[in-house]
């Protein structure tokens, strides 16, 4: 970010400030948590129990310096009494504060965790839309920021700030009515020039902190997807691009890190200068009073004491603010995230969905994904309980746009989509999508173990029940003869398994879930012939007697169907059965000669001798 970029540098408003504070203190005072609630008393009575005790060492201090210059005091055990409790004292400001921490640790651990938990459900509850448009490495980076964040903030808030300020407003106090009110004033005076220099100067760095966390998000999410698609980079060579990509971020980073550093010191010179100038006048006026016979070497000492042990929670205080206001900067775009309105969103008070069995009806369906993108016009169709529709096109016809809007991926723009009677936009999305079962064209798994995966369509699942779905996807045999079994991993994304075994894992986990309505979105396409026939065996047998949508690229897989729509530029422009349609010598028609002439060819190449293919050429058979 080049120094012309500021203006673009997003800022904490006061408002914002006040509104991630006020989302932390309703975590912190948990409604219906009387055990935490409890808890946040006695943390609040040890701290201060804490900051009593700590300021009163010091007067413990002076009369142990009092008492030793006293002759007769030399021979009687009060000095040793004294410094005994001085002692103790001490011992008993740091034991009420480490008893603080401990009772306050569950209610700040449970804070973070349901803040954290808020924000992942937010993001599972976010459209699809807006999840093809985000980038996965960037988002858990801010993720992983804005909880450290919170962390801290809570910490340094409760056990640093408030017990500094508690401390302030004691020491100053005591020194106003012990000793001259001068002392009170210029300790005042001091602190408050001390924030008012560091709030400026760490309001001044706040954008080099914001430079780098913006360089680090980019790197880190060009590194995840770098390595998502590694097999990608290997295709093309481009491990050298990839390099040149990531570092663009890290020397950003780089610049930012070297100008917060040099700014940093600067603060830190500049606060330490304000604090000796405050100590030394202080100290200028103890000496005076040492010499003029109104203090003595005791209270010189006190306020020596005094002096110190405030301004190093004070240096802690200079700290702690960069510190918050840089977990500020992390939270802004993890809470950004809760802002981001949910798309789709079930409508208050919306009921289940009720199947029966499982009719659905599209009735003049219109959607698009942007105004001046149309998708789908008038399209109406009609899928009878326990039958079968597939529906056919050529690429970018929206087949695949008919299977997003009845899972409820999106709304359509007008029109109405039902099941057995009910509009799916008037009942829960957790009902509909628990009704329907989906096997995608590209499986994508856990990178946990097989058993996992498949346990993935229904959780609660027991292991017989696993199992048996395996076998009816014709899978348990190849996991059994694994060395690892059911527990062997799939790798990122199942790339350790083949096309046809993922499918047939996904194939299991949808038995498993046994949803009323079944969705194939072209299974089998991208599979060879072979095992897109045993696969298709296997899709059968599952669809038997339930309702039945197939999105399918290959004719040849849906001859059976009860029937065929034909989707051309969003329009259904045929429908009816196999042969039928083939009897129009329409669309389907033609796309029905093509393919077969496209499979004939394969045949055909498949069975030509070596000698007679092109020189310095290899045909490659579907």
């Amino acid at each position: 970010m080049s120094p012309s970029d500021n203006e673009s540098v997003p800022k904490v408003s006061a408002s914002h400030t006040w509104g991630v504070m006020a989302i932390l203190g309703r975590h912190l005072w948990p409604k219906g948590e009387k055990t935490l609630r409890l808890r946040v008393v006695i943390a609040l009575a040890m701290l201060v129990l804490a900051k009593v005790v700590a300021v009163y060492v010091p007067l413990l201090y002076k009369q142990a310096v009092d008492a030793l210059g006293s002759t007769a005091a030399q021979a009687v055990a009060v000095p040793v009494v004294l410094i005994l409790a001085y002692g103790g004292a001490r011992v008993l400001s740091q034991a009420f504060g480490e008893i603080r921490d401990a009772v306050f640790a569950p209610v700040s651990q449970r804070a973070i965790r349901n803040l954290a938990l808020e924000v992942f459900d937010h993001l599972h509850a976010l459209s699809l839309r807006y999840h093809l448009e985000r980038q996965t490495g960037g988002l858990s980076r801010v993720i992983e920021r804005g909880t450290q964040g919170m962390e801290f903030l809570i910490r340094f808030t409760t056990f640093n700030i408030l017990p500094t300020l508690l401390e302030i407003a004691l020491v100053g106090g005591i020194l106003w009515s012990l000793y001259d009110w001068r002392f009170s004033v210029i300790t005042l005076v001091v602190i408050g020039g001390y924030i008012v220099f560091s709030i400026m100067l760490s309001e001044w760095r706040i954008k080099f902190v914001r430079r780098m966390n913006d360089a680090d998000t980019e790197a880190n999410a060009k590194a995840i997807d770098s390595l998502l698609n590694y097999e990608t980079v290997k295709y093309f060579g481009n491990e050298a691009h990839e390099a040149r990509r990531f570092d663009v971020g890290r020397r950003r980073y780089e610049v930012a890190a070297i100008h917060s550093s040099r700014t940093l010191s600067l603060l830190n010179i500049g606060q330490g200068t304000i604090i000796s100038i405050g100590l030394v006048a202080v100290m200028v006026m103890a000496g005076s009073g040492v010499v003029q016979g109104t203090m003595t070497i005791g209270d010189f000492v006190a306020v020596n004491t005094f002096l110190i042990q405030l301004y190093m929670p004070l240096n802690m205080l200079g700290f702690a603010y960069r510190e918050i206001r840089n977990a500020l900067v992390n939270m802004e775009k993890m809470f950004g995230l809760l802002e981001v309105p949910a798309e789709i969103a079930d409508r208050p008070g919306a009921p289940a969905l009720k199947v029966g069995g499982g009719e659905i009806v599209f009735d003049h369906v219109d959607f698009h994904y942007e105004p001046a993108r149309p998708i789908l016009h008038d399209v109406s169709f009609r899928v009878p309980a326990g039958n079968t529709v597939a529906i056919v096109g050529s690429s970018g016809a929206g087949k695949s746009t008919v299977s997003r809007i009845l899972f409820r991926f999106y709304d359509v723009a007008s029109g109405s989509v039902r099941i057995d009677g009910q509009d799916i936009r008037a009942v829960t999305q957790s009902s509909l999508r628990a009704a329907i079962g989906v096997v995608p064209q590209d499986t994508v798994l856990f990178n946990d173990t097989i058993y996992y995966n498949i346990a993935y369509g229904r959780p609660g699942a027991t292991r017989e029940e696993v199992e048996q779905a395996a076998r009816l996807a014709r899978i348990h045999d190849f996991i059994m003869a694994l060395p690892q079994g059911y527990e062997a991993t799939v790798g990122e994304r199942g790339l350790k398994l083949s096309g046809g075994e993922k499918q047939r894992v996904a194939i299991a986990r949808t038995i498993l879930k046994n949803p009323a309505i079944l969705l194939f979105d072209e299974a089998t396409s991208a599979l060879d012939t072979r095992t897109e026939q045993e696969i298709q065996r296997s899709l059968e047998e599952v669809s038997r007697g339930r309702t039945t949508v197939v999105i399918a690229h290959r004719l040849s897989t849906i001859i059976n169907a009860d029937e065929i729509i034909v989707l051309d530029r969003g329009r259904v422009v045929e429908r009816g059965h196999h042969a039928d349609l083939l009897a129009l010598n329409g669309a389907y028609a033609e796309m029905w000669r093509r393919q077969q002439e496209a499979a004939a060819e394969a045949e055909r190449q498949v069975e030509e001798p070596p000698s007679l293919r092109s020189e310095g050429h290899l045909r490659v058979a579907e």
